[in-house]
């Protein structure tokens, strides 16, 4: 007999819940901006907003879960935390099945942005349900040809942030722009240490991220300027005439340092799971600290 609180627990793990906060915060950032502009709300949006976002990146992390096994990577050998089909406890079928009803509730939860906004999020969301597969799927997989940064960068940075802000008001703006950016590099600075831990077993099966082409030291590099960057253009929020916007958010600039020092520092280990962990504080700190500078002004 199956016992279902087991699988639940293991379709829990695979969701990886650790890295859903990358799709909460972009439109939570998003939504902060909207009131500060344009003092612009709306409950039922933004409900639809956060759902329909979380179903895409679980989708997209059951696939990869059940994709990656298929493929040899992700096995019990890797640093990182354990896969459910590579282990064997849930099977790659099954995880598709998931990962497709996941999609499904994303369309669901989206139809009221559809009345709202119509053909614009129609495409949005048709491409976001197609890459939820095709990140680690299909004919030309997305993280297997050193893509996973500027995916992330497009689609939990400037996609989701301006994509938030239009559903609100109807058009995006400079501030949006910028703010997407922000949230784009933050974003794939989680990616970057994930792929700068797996870079050896990432090699072995062929799964050429940025850091398993050009090595360690560039992944180390790569971590460092993503780390630095949203705080230096935080600076771009001044001509803008958001002063505090541009400064607060500089307090949180030594969090994310620390986090590519450690990462320079220690070759890639199970310690790096911690550091992966520190970036997604690092990300919590920086949109808390904008909250209060858009407050300021």
């Amino acid at each position: 007999m199956v016992d279902e609180s087991l699988i639940f627990i293991a379709l829990l793990a695979a969701s990886r819940p650790k890295t859903l906060m990358a799709a909460v915060l972009p439109v939570s950032l998003a939504t902060v901006l909207t009131y500060a502009i344009d003092e612009s709300f709306n409950y039922i949006l933004f409900g639809s907003i956060i759902l329909s976002t979380l179903c895409i990146q679980i989708a997209t992390n059951l696939f990869n879960d059940a994709i990656d096994s298929k493929k040899g990577a992700d096995t019990d050998k890797r640093i990182g935390p354990k896969r459910m089909a590579s282990s064997g406890i849930l099977s790659p079928k099954s995880l598709i099945i998931a990962g497709s009803t996941f999609c499904l509730m994303a369309i669901t939860f989206s139809l009221p942005l559809i009345v709202a906004r119509g053909i614009p999020i129609i495409i949005i969301g048709t491409i976001s349900l197609f890459l939820a597969y095709g990140y680690t799927g299909g004919p030309w997989p997305l993280a297997y040809k050193g893509l996973g940064e500027i995916f992330v960068f497009v689609f939990f940075g400037l996609i989701a942030v301006n994509g938030t802000f239009y559903v609100f008001t109807g058009y995006i703006c400079p501030e949006s722009i910028l703010l997407g950016s922000q949230s784009g590099l933050l974003c794939a600075i989680i990616i970057s240490i994930n792929n700068a831990r797996d870079i050896v077993e990432d090699r072995n099966c062929g799964k050429l991220t940025l850091a398993a082409r050009y090595g360690i030291n560039f992944a180390r590099l790569e971590i460092l300027i993503l780390s630095v960057l949203p705080y230096l253009i935080v600076l771009l929020w001044i001509p803008l005439g958001y002063t505090f916007t541009a400064l607060i958010p500089l307090i949180g600039m030594p969090l994310s340092t620390i986090v590519a020092i450690l990462v320079i520092k220690n070759e890639p280990n199970t310690a790096y799971n911690k550091f992966l962990g520190l970036s997604v504080i690092a990300y919590v700190n920086f949109s808390v600290l904008l909250y209060v500078g858009l407050q300021l002004k």
